[in-house]
Order: C-alpha cells, then sequence, then structure tokens
C-alpha cells in the first residue's frame, strides 16, 4: 500500500467520527501524529540510501515537534495498517518494534512496549479492527488477535484471543462482545 492511500483512509476515519477538512487537518493532534508518522514511515522504507538518510533527519525533526505539541510517539519503524485512529491528545508511546493491524483506534495515554524475559521478552502484535481504551499497557512478546477490546486502565500481557473484552491489572477476558460499535 502507498502512503497516499493510507492517509487518505485514515483522514477517512477521522471524518467518520466527525469534523471537517479544516478541523481534521488543523485541530486534530491525533491526525497531526498519524500523518507524520505515514510520511516518516516512507522515508523509513526509502531504498535510496544517502537521500533516505537526508530525509530521515528531517523527519526526526518533526517527530520530536510532534511529540512535544501533541504528546504522542510514533516512531516511523512501526507498522501499522490502515485507517488508524487517535482519538485524543497525549501520552501515546509506541515502541519501535510495535505492530498495528488495520482499522484500529487508541486512547489516550496508551503504551506499547517491550516487555519480559527470555524467549517473552518483545514487543506486542496488535491484530486488526483493535480498541484500546484510555490509560492501557499492552507488553511482551504477545499476540492481540483481531476484533479485541482492551478497557480503560488494564494491562495486557498475556496473548488475546479474537472477540475478546479485556478488563484488569493484570487484563483478563470478561466477554467476547468484540470491539464492535468501538471502533
Amino acid at each position: 500500500m502507498n502512503y497516499i492511500y493510507l492517509i487518505s483512509c485514515d483522514y477517512k476515519k477521522y471524518k467518520k467520527y466527525g469534523g471537517n477538512f479544516f478541523t481534521i487537518v488543523f485541530f486534530t493532534q491525533g491526525f497531526w501524529a498519524v500523518f507524520q508518522y505515514r510520511i516518516a514511515h516512507a522515508v523509513f522504507k526509502f531504498p535510496i540510501p544517502i537521500l533516505k538518510q537526508l530525509l530521515q533527519i528531517l523527519c526526526l525533526t518533526w517527530q520530536k515537534i510532534i511529540e512535544v505539541l501533541t504528546g504522542i510517539s510514533i516512531p516511523a519503524s512501526v507498522q501499522i495498517g490502515h485507517s488508524f485512529y487517535i482519538g485524543h491528545f497525549g501520552g501515546i508511546i509506541l515502541n519501535a518494534k510495535t505492530s498495528i493491524g488495520n482499522n484500529c483506534n487508541i486512547s489516550q495515554g496508551v503504551t506499547i512496549g517491550v516487555s519480559g524475559q527470555g524467549d517473552n521478552r518483545g514487543v506486542p502484535k496488535i491484530g486488526n479492527n483493535v480498541y484500546i481504551g484510555a490509560n492501557a499497557v499492552i507488553v511482551g512478546n504477545i499476540v492481540v488477535e483481531d476484533n479485541v477490546l482492551i478497557a480503560a486502565c488494564s494491562l495486557v500481557n498475556t496473548n488475546v484471543i479474537s472477540n475478546s473484552v479485556m478488563l484488569g491489572v493484570p487484563a483478563i477476558k470478561v466477554s467476547e462482545k468484540s470491539s464492535e460499535g468501538y471502533i
């Protein structure tokens, strides 16, 4: 998929939740962070080494400005599918090796990071249609399958099967109602 298509899908997702072009592009910090990530990721995959390094310096500077303005850190090496939505300002940290599927929503205060020991040490892989609530933490070499809802303030450090609703510290499966209605 090319980055223009991905930016278009992201924009349509923001439009779905309300707002017009002016408010989305100029006043929605989540969109700023996602837009910057899409451009930086395209540069990250750029095939010409010298030009890539020059452009990466610009992208790293732009990323730091976005981090300061929005409180959202999305490194260029992260893998994110189409229609990615960040609902609220601030406190979002994604590890550089994070992988997120298509059509996912993240709320404020979310951390997706490295944790564990030995073979369990690593970064989560997030599936498609996943909703991650405010202040949730997802860590370790785990897989969060498709259509999962992770409730606010939950700590997920074990694998999560499709259509689960996870809640608590550590998070446990409380339902199989999936993320439908939240995405």
